[in-house]
């Protein structure tokens, strides 16, 4: 019983769906991908949300972060 599968050799986690055939299988495709870009943009979202709370919550620690970041910037070189 042998399948094709798609993304990395062995590198995916758990991927065991079959490649695409044809015009339903990018049809497939494209609608993963879709569902993966909207659960990431929601991920992204709610990343952002915590991490203005947690600035919020602990102001001390948010500006020393944002005086580390400001030190990483100057000392960057471009």
């Amino acid at each position: 019983m042998s399948r094709c599968l798609t993304g990395n050799s062995g590198s995916g986690a758990g991927r065991d769906t079959p490649a695409p055939q044809g015009a339903e299988g990018r049809q497939d495709a494209q609608e993963a991908d879709a569902a993966r870009r909207k659960r990431r943009a929601q991920f992204l979202r709610e990343l952002h949300e915590a991490k203005a709370l947690r600035d919020r919550v602990q102001p001390r620690r948010a500006r020393a972060a944002r005086m580390r970041q400001a030190m990483r910037m100057r000392t960057f070189r471009w």
